[in-house]
């Protein structure tokens, strides 16, 4: 039998979505860059440009095409459904403040971490990440927080999917291994990301959830040389849980 799904989806619309996606991950681009890029015409190309600069989805400038605004107030239109944002933004300032480094939220879509907030105390420095972002969740506390409530089955799912990609030395590419580490981090209540995404970057998160299901994770990022000791192991997993249940019971009221 035929791949039901697979008939199902609409090559037009997957052109779009491409054209999107590239305006997005190279900040603007003309006809003749998006049709080589793409495997497109030109003419093809335009049509589809033209029809997302009519509805109000993209902007041009100088013969260059950009994402609009419009894509904002689609963010904020998600974002707002959660109802734990809210209350993630808030807890995340006093977490900064206390930390005095970078504190994160994020949750789980399509089997990786979204960045959803961050926050800078008085001494963080920038990460890779920003936010609305996705990223591997084997190989970041945020991600293996969030992992380590979910069934067993729904980890291979996403595994299955998106594989376990070496990032560092550090990184944890099997699975078994993983599967070890997230059963330590279920019954800690926190994960460690031991520069295992970036070097020279450590990292401590906690899970939020609401009964069994997992609503995010909030943690804090520093560089290694200030990660170290009393403070990464004992010091900022506390301040994260702490976060984290201030986060689960406040969403209750959000």
């Amino acid at each position: 039998m035929a791949n039901r799904g697979a008939s199902r989806r609409v090559q037009a619309v997957e052109i779009t979505l491409a054209v999107i996606e590239y305006l997005k991950a190279h900040d603007g681009a003309g006809v003749t860059e998006l049709a080589e890029a793409l495997g497109h015409s030109k003419g093809t190309v335009h049509g589809h440009l033209t029809t997302l600069l009519d509805n109000g989805y993209l902007v041009k400038e100088d013969g260059t095409y950009h994402l609009s605004l419009r894509y904002f107030d689609l963010a904020n239109t998600a974002v707002d459904r959660l109802g734990v944002y809210g209350a993630a933004e808030e807890e995340l300032e006093d977490l900064a403040e206390e930390s005095g480094e970078l504190a994160q939220f994020a949750v789980e879509e399509h089997g990786k971490a979204v960045y959803l907030c961050k926050t800078g105390g008085e001494r963080a420095v920038q990460t890779g990440s920003s936010v609305g972002a996705h990223e591997y969740m084997h190989c970041i506390a945020l991600g293996k927080a969030m992992l380590s409530q979910m069934p067993d089955e729904r980890v291979d799912e996403i595994v299955d999917r998106h594989g376990l990609p070496a990032f560092t030395d550090r990184t944890t590419t099997a699975r078994d291994r993983l599967h070890e580490e997230l059963a330590t981090v279920r019954d800690q209540g926190y994960a460690f990301d031991n520069e295992e995404r970036i070097e020279g970057v450590r990292c401590v998160a906690a899970p939020i959830q609401n009964g069994d299901d997992v609503l995010g994770a909030v943690s804090v990022t520093a560089p290694s040389r200030r990660m170290v000791g009393e403070f990464f192991r004992e010091e900022v997993p506390e301040m994260v849980t702490r976060s984290a249940n201030v986060i689960e019971i406040n969403s209750q009221f959000s």
